[in-house]
């Protein structure tokens, strides 16, 4: 059996020829080490040319287009293209990566420059906005971006001498940019008539806010300010690439082929034409220069570099050459020497000497080169062209010895025969030539049979055989020389083939991916003496594979490198070499081949091997080594958790829906019920899917969750507090180092974590916006500052937050396989592990990324969990089949045997660790995993007195272990929660159904107790009283869906799935009687009333039977239904059964015989129901909500006063509605526990409590009913109903035109309004009396705005010379704005000015002066203005004005902060609130500002002013939002008031949380619209 295992050796990237110079400028730079850095393809490139060695930097996954030097000289950023293109800042001497920047741009990433001190980054995408954008790229954020311009950029700099200013240029345009705040605002470069507008090239700051650029015609513009100031014509012949500036000068590179030194102030030093010196060529074109003291560096557009010694500049040094543009196809190794010979579309043939790293000999040939060959011999050297000739030339002087034409189209192939005597050339014309070379190359031989064009052959060892493979994936085989095909496959089967190149056959079938294209492999080359193959393909990967590779899909060691398609790789003639050119790239490179070493040295890689030596991920096919899989964890591999509606949705959904029921919104609708519950105990922990989710906090409590509820559990008490923030089921859960925190993930599209406080349960902070589907892993660092999560997307992103904050400080794609664990390493909270299927990774953070490295395991083993040992290196990981790895950095040192089956949880102590299996054994290890020091075994026999129910069974498989208090914690797969004692007895504290659906729910007639049945196979008996316990459980048959207890309370009926049903005795759960009489899910079942003579059961298949219980025969069949019976209820008197179905069909039927009655519907409210857990019917029609087609009510029940009907719907909402529930969507109150549909709800006896259980969550929720009155007040959970009543009261008719007024942009981007109507000195009005004294303060304007009119208008003009215009100075503003805004006068400096605003000037006046001074910065009318009240900040102010889209461009809306004495800017924050900014204010500290948009969705924005930080955003209210108001004393509490509603706000981390103003205590009250906002103390 051939090994499936990739090879052991590996190859070892050594030299790069070639530099890009194409479509790329001012690339390549001198580091401080005096290296040249530079890229080619995927690659950044250090060339030390002192010593002749390169170092690579490999972190990139598609071609590199722009690089920048940090100006330190040792950190280089580099950006690629692609279509989620990355920055990587890297270090030029490691070579590793120290940042990764991601996640803003598409397309690619076209310059990147660093500021003066190197702080910040700025980059400029290739999208179609060529946005530019400003990082703290050490941290990885954005500080600022904004749309660079409609056509592309080629340049971008900072100014280095004056701080936060940049400059741009490109197509037609310069831009100079100011930062400020969050705002990138630009003013276009003036070119008036100094010179042409142009295309600008590239540029270069000086002082005094000059800027020289360069042009497409070869002049440089010298710009002061943004104003063109001269040119220096013809500096260059044509188009200026490249401006380097540098202590004592500038230095150009141009179109031309002429460098030129420039003194500081733009005086030409020297001219250094490269075309003239000896190296030179006609046409050559300079890239990119750069100049440090007497060297220059000169790249040029064919991909050489040149090094120039400044005082002996005629003799440039060419230091690296490559081939220039053009696909590279051609590539040869010589049979003797270490030589490579490549071809390419420049038309130029090449060769390598592979000892030097250098080129030896180049020659031009008239057409294309597509393939190459070299005679056995090594003489002579044959080239096929793209037109369909081919060449021979004598290597040793590269002089032509024959030139044949005789095909058309292209030659993709060429091959000499290993005994030298004929050469087989294959071309697009779908054959293959022979020719005979000593005949001077005669042709002798013509294989045809190929439908396809040849794209690979291979010889015999004797000469006798040719096998080629053609485009159509066909294998053929010809006898040589003559060419005929050979049909008999027998006499084939001793042929030695003398190499192998074909990507077709037996022994190459493993290269292909199991499902893919045949023409994405482009080559292939066999070692045969170390038995590996080597392949290059579309996707730019060099792979290594073991040689035969016989089954499809095998093991492989993959190298980046290339960018995009490698067309070519072989092996030197010793192989010592692979050698691989790109195609678009048009780069060679040279990889040094490792063969096996002995291990030992294997741990002293150069971590840039390890770093490129990446073993396969994507091929797993038929893995014959891995054990099978877990079934447990086989099951939790395939739960995705996705759901048809998301909670997110529900939003968007009603407001679609509202549009529908408008009508039925003006009906007066019932009120919700007076009454409330309380959650108050759940029965159940989440154990069968998740792991480690289960803790002791600080005071003792445990902390663990269940469905979408946190839950804090007090054993001492027996009493649960929640944490009810989530809406859907959380799957993880950690625990702050201070164990008083904990951090909860859950299920949703934009799936929440939520860190709070397990003391108070109020969130501390909630991250958002980062996972999709869930969260499925969490764990806080040793410091607590951090917070790493792992979501559920399929690429496993991983994510490290400051979660205090709520930014994301790093993410990076986990993996394609499911991951288990993250655990960040609590020495060094840079580093972290992930575990899951198949893989271990250990990863570090870049700036914004990780950098992850697979862990070097033997076979790939699935890790259950992970924990670091007692040393930063140390990680101990538990497997799927029971062994403990212990792990050094990334290296396995040995493995331990733990236990049977799965280890799910390992926990480190002080001293040792504690681990946790399937096999139901909690296992104690000294601090080495040597010794296992004690185990305990979870069994019924040692389960202590004082537990709160019984073990289901014995081992059960464990999922959680956590330490504390002298106890073992542990939790287990069937929802059980188990305190272990150090001295051995064990004592069950929780527990709940397991994994699998919970319909069945009764209640008893008149004790607190319930039973539950579910799809786990148990029937269980719940005590309700406060020992909240389970009293009794009975595993049956099959699954069950219903239960019933008798009227009397002695009997239990139960349903079970497979359309059987049971009686047993309530107390000891033993079958009195059974029955099996139909095939489908009996989904319902009651006793009659009374004394319960009769039995209705309800099945799927459209039935009711009805059994006399007493002689236990089936006395009748209700018959008539067209779908499966939902739900069941009898009449007080026993003779009248009311059934629904599954189409919402409602029938009646009377007992015992079930004939069916047909009954109008005012009677059946009439109709004296003995129970009614129904959902149809006029007297509930209310409970269906507004959308419905997505939400099914699947259950309902009437309290035994009649008052409160309790339902439970398919979202997980339990509701309560005031009975009868008559005109539809009436009022409720809601409350969210359950995750997904909830599938019972039942009151006790006596109303005092209401039980729920839940489908998928499995629990058993107990809500205590607070009837009206008793209530102290507290905040209710439950939300206002889904329509807004329109019996609201009416509106003033000022708020409805304020509501309505709609701010389209009345400015341009150049700030020129389009005005329209008679000049104001035009008009023949007199101007007013008291307009001509300057109107008195705060009264308006009278309507016209005519100035006094000027004297002397009507002089004239002509003949005289006109007079420059003068700049205008705004002396005085009339007016004030008060139409539309309010809160926006106010006082400043005790009282001694005031400050407001008009149109879009803020103006301060002077109350003792009268004097105005104005702040002019808006471009369009300020709508909000408010003062910074906290003493650090005085006199600062904030202003919002209107714009129009949200893309942060010149004209979005944005809020300047600015202080009203001084009137300079502070800040500017440019937002999305697309329309304008409508309300804004400070916090309690100042530091914060809120504002609010007048978007359709009335966003609310948290900033931090001074850095121009957007610190959280959320949808404010559908309908429009008037103020909103940080309270005086706090920075995370602010309330929002507008069209009908009051909304509180808390921040939590970055996320906004908001509960609605309730006025139900209030009699009477009605929600009206709010205008103002005041705070009071309490008294």
């Amino acid at each position: 059996m051939a090994d499936r295992t990739a090879p052991n050796c590996h190859l070892r990237l050594e030299w790069v020829y070639g530099y890009r110079g194409h479509q790329c400028r001012n690339n390549l730079y001198y580091t401080a080490a005096k290296e040249i850095v530079y890229f080619v393809a995927g690659v950044g490139v250090v060339y030390n040319t002192r010593e002749h060695k390169q170092k690579f930097y490999l972190g990139h996954n598609d071609d590199i287009i722009s690089l920048a030097l940090h100006p330190e000289r040792v950190l280089v950023a580099t950006g690629q293209v692609g279509k989620e293109p990355y920055i990587c800042v890297w270090d030029s001497y490691t070579v590793q990566t120290v940042s990764i920047l991601k996640d803003v741009h598409t397309h690619g990433v076209a310059c990147l420059a660093f500021d003066l001190d190197g702080q910040c980054l700025v980059s400029v995408g290739l999208d179609s906005k060529n946005t530019i954008c400003v990082w703290d790229w050490r941290r990885g954020k954005v500080l600022a971006a904004a749309p660079g311009h409609t056509d592309r950029i080629f340049d971008i700099s900072w100014d280095l001498y004056q701080p936060s200013k940049l400059v741009s240029c490109g197509v037609k345009h310069i831009k100079f940019w100011s930062l400020c705040g969050n705002a990138l605002t630009p003013k276009r470069g003036v070119f008036g008539k100094t010179g042409d507008l142009q295309t600008i090239l590239c540029l270069a700051c000086a002082k005094d806010e000059v800027t020289y650029s360069g042009a497409l015609n070869g002049d440089i513009y010298v710009w002061k300010g943004i104003n063109l100031m001269r040119t220096v014509q013809g500096a260059h012949g044509s188009g200026i690439f490249s401006m380097n500036v540098c202590e004592e000068g500038f230095a150009t590179g141009g179109r031309d082929g002429c460098v030129r030194l420039w003194d500081l102030n733009f005086k030409p030093i020297t001219v250094i034409d490269l075309r003239e010196t000896d190296q030179g060529y006609k046409g050559l074109s300079v890239r990119s220069v750069c100049w440090r003291g007497d060297h220059i560096l000169v790249g040029t557009q064919d991909s050489e570099i040149f090094e120039v010694v400044v005082h002996d500049r005629n003799k440039p040094f060419l230091i690296m050459q490559g081939h220039c543009e053009g696909e590279l196809w051609a590539l040869a190794v010589h049979p003797t020497k270490p030589l490579a010979m490549t071809g390419s579309d420049d038309r130029s043939v090449r060769i390598w000497s592979l000892i030097d790293h250098a080129l030896i000999a180049r020659c031009n040939m008239e057409e294309p080169i597509r393939c190459a060959a070299v005679s056995t011999d090594g003489i002579h050297l044959a080239l096929g062209m793209k037109d369909g000739s081919f060449t021979v030339l004598r290597v040793r002087d590269m002089t032509e010895v024959v030139h044949i034409k005789d095909r058309k189209e292209a030659i993709h192939e060429l091959k000499y025969s290993p005994d030298g005597g004929h050469l087989a050339v294959g071309s697009n014309d779908n054959s293959v030539d022979i020719y005979g070379v000593v005949q001077r190359y005669k042709k002798v031989g013509e294989c045809v049979g190929s439908s396809s064009f040849i794209t690979h052959m291979d010889w015999s060892t004797d000469s006798k055989y040719l096998q080629t493979n053609d485009g159509s994936g066909r294998r053929l085989f010809y006898r040589m020389p003559s060419g005929k095909e050979v049909t008999n496959r027998e006499e084939l089967k001793l042929v030695q083939w003398a190499s192998w190149t074909c990507v077709l056959g037996p022994d190459v079938n493993g290269i292909w991916p199991k499902y893919s294209d045949i023409n994405d492999i482009n080559s292939v080359d066999a070692n045969f003496n170390n038995q590996v193959l080597v392949t290059a393909d579309d996707y730019g990967l060099v792979k290594l594979l073991r040689y035969p590779c016989i089954k499809k899909g095998a093991k492989f060691k993959k190298y980046l490198g290339h960018s995009a398609h490698i067309t070519n790789a072989r092996w030197s003639h010793d192989y010592q070499w692979v050698i691989t050119i790109g195609g678009a790239d048009h780069s060679v490179f040279q990889w040094k081949f490792v063969p096996e070493r002995k291990s030992k040295e294997a741990l002293h890689i150069a971590p840039q091997e390890s770093l490129a030596d990446s073993n396969s991920e994507e091929s797993d096919s038929d893995q014959s080594d891995v054990p099978e899989m877990d079934s447990e964890i086989e099951q939790e591999t395939q739960l995705t958790y996705r759901r048809q509606v998301y909670k997110e949705d529900l939003p968007q959904l009603k407001e679609q829906c509202k549009e529908k029921h408008r009508a039925t919104a003006m009906k007066k609708r019932e009120r919700a019920p007076g009454s409330g519950v309380k959650l108050h105990f759940i029965h159940g922990y989440r154990g069968y899917d998740c792991r480690s989710n289960l803790f002791y906090t600080q005071t003792g409590e445990i902390v663990y969750h269940v469905a979408a509820i946190g839950v804090v559990y007090n054993r001492q008490q027996n009493t649960q507090r929640f944490y009810m923030g989530h809406d859907d089921d959380i799957l993880c859960l950690a625990i702050h180092p201070l164990k008083d925190f904990v951090a909860t993930g859950q299920v949703g599209r934009d799936s929440s974590i939520h860190i709070w406080d397990t003391e108070t349960l109020k969130p501390m902070s909630v991250l958002r916006g980062s996972h999709q589907l869930g969260v499925c892993a969490l764990d806080f660092s040793a410091d607590g500052k951090r917070l790493a999560s792992v979501g559920l997307d399929e690429n496993h992103t991983i994510v490290l937050w400051d979660w205090r904050k709520g930014e994301k400080l790093s993410a990076m794609r986990g993996s394609k396989d499911k991951i288990f664990v993250v655990k960040i390493n609590p020495y060094l909270p840079d580093k972290l592990i992930t575990a899951g299927v198949k893989h271990m990774k250990f990863w570090h953070k870049a700036g914004g990324g990780l950098i992850g490295r697979k862990g070097n395991m033997g076979k790939t083993e699935t890790m259950m969990c992970a924990v670091y040992g007692w040393s930063e290196e140390m990680v101990f990981s538990g497997t799927c089949t029971g062994d403990i790895c212990i792990w050094r950095d990334m290296f396995l040192m040995k493995t331990v045997k733990a236990h049977d089956g799965p280890v799910f949880s390992v926990h480190a102590l002080e001293k040792g660790f504690v681990t946790g299996g399937k096999d139901g054994i909690v296992a104690l290890w000294d601090d080495t995993f040597e010794r296992c020091l004690k185990t305990y075994a979870i069994k019924r026999a040692v389960l202590a007195p004082g537990s709160k129910g019984l073990l289901l069974e014995d081992n059960p498989s464990i999922r959680a272990i956590s330490l504390g208090h002298g106890h073992i914690l542990v939790g287990t797969k069937n929802g059980e929660i188990l305190e272990v004692d150090k001295s051995g007895p064990i004592t069950l504290l929780v527990q709940g159904h397991m994994e699998g659906e919970v319909w069945g729910l009764a209640t008893h007639p008149h004790l607190p107790l319930c039973a539950t049945v579910s799809d786990d196979k148990t029937l269980r008996i719940w005590d309700l009283s406060p020992s909240h316990c389970m009293l009794a459980v009975r595993k049956l048959r099959k699954g069950g869906r219903c239960c019933c207890f008798s009227p009397d309370g002695k009997a239990l009926a139960v349903g079970l799935n497979d359309g059987s049903f049971l009686i047993v005795n309530a107390d000891t759960l033993e079958d009195l009687v059974s029955f099996h009489h139909r095939k489908d899910i009996i989904s319902d079942i009651r006793f009659s009333p009374g004394a319960g003579k009769y039995l209705a059961v309800a099945s799927g298949d459209t039935f009711v039977d009805i059994y006399n219980v007493m002689s236990s025969k089936r006395v009748g069949v209700c018959k008539g239904c067209l779908n499966y019976i939902t739900h069941l209820d009898w009449d007080k008197r026993g003779k009248l059964l009311q059934v629904n179905t599954g189409a919402k069909e409602q029938f009646f039927f009377e007992a015992p015989r079930g004939k069916r009655q047909t009954i109008p519907a005012t009677e059946v409210e009439k109709i004296d129901w003995s129970t009614w857990t129904c959902v149809l019917g006029t007297s509930v029609e209310g409970i269906w909500p507004l959308i419905n087609e997505v939400t099914e009510v699947t259950a309902a029940c009437l309290s035994n006063d009649r008052k409160v009907l309790a339902t439970g719907d398919d979202l997980g909402y339990v509701k309560l509605f005031r009975y009868p529930v008559k005109g539809k969507y009436a009022k409720f109150k809601r409350y969210v526990a359950h995750s997904t549909h909830v599938t019972n709800v039942r009151w006790t006896h006596d109303d005092s409590l209401l039980v729920t259980v839940g489908g998928g969550d499995t629990c058993l929720m107990i809500w205590a009913h607070e009837p009206e009155g008793h209530r102290e007040f507290k905040q209710c959970d439950s939300e206002e109903s889904d329509i807004e009543s329109e019996d609201d009261g009416g509106y003033d008719s000022d708020v409805t035109r304020e509501n309505e007024i709609n701010y389209t942009i009345k400015a341009l981007s150049t700030n020129m309004r389009p005005m329209t109507g008679v000049k104001p000195h035009l008009q023949l009005k007199e101007p007013s009396v008291d307009e001509r004294q300057g109107v008195v303060r705060g009264s308006r304007p009278p309507v016209s705005r005519a100035l006094p009119q000027p004297e002397k208008l009507q002089t004239n003009n002509v003949g005289k010379k006109k007079r420059p215009i003068e700049d205008l100075v705004l002396e005085l503003v009339f007016g004030y704005r008060g139409n539309d805004c309010r809160n926006n006068v106010h006082y400043l400096n005790e009282g001694a000015d005031i400050i407001y605003h008009t149109a879009s000037v803020g103006i301060v006046l002077n109350l003792t002066t009268s004097c105005q001074s104005f702040y002019v910065e808006h471009s369009d009318d300020i709508l909000c203005l408010t003062i910074n009240q906290h003493p650090k900040f005085p006199n600062v102010v904030a202003t919002g004005q209107v714009g129009d889209t949200g893309d942060m461009s010149a004209t979005s809306p944005s809020i300047h902060v600015w202080d009203a004495m001084t009137k300079q800017t502070l800040s500017v924050l440019r937002c999305f609130h697309s329309g304008g900014v409508c309300s804004v204010s400070f916090s309690a500290t100042g530091k914060l500002l809120l504002s609010v948009g007048l978007d359709p969705e009335h966003t609310v924005t948290i900033w931090k002013w001074q850095e121009g930080a957007k610190v959280a955003s959320r949808i404010g209210h559908t309908q429009r939002i008037f103020v909103a108001e940080f309270r005086p004393d706090s920075d995370t509490h602010f309330v929002s008031v507008g069209i009908k509603h009051v909304r509180f706000w808390t921040l939590a981390g970055r996320a906004l949380l908001s509960k609605k103003g309730v006025l139900s205590s209030i009699e009477d009250a009605r929600m009206q619209t709010m205008l103002s906002v005041a705070f009071g103390a309490v008294p």
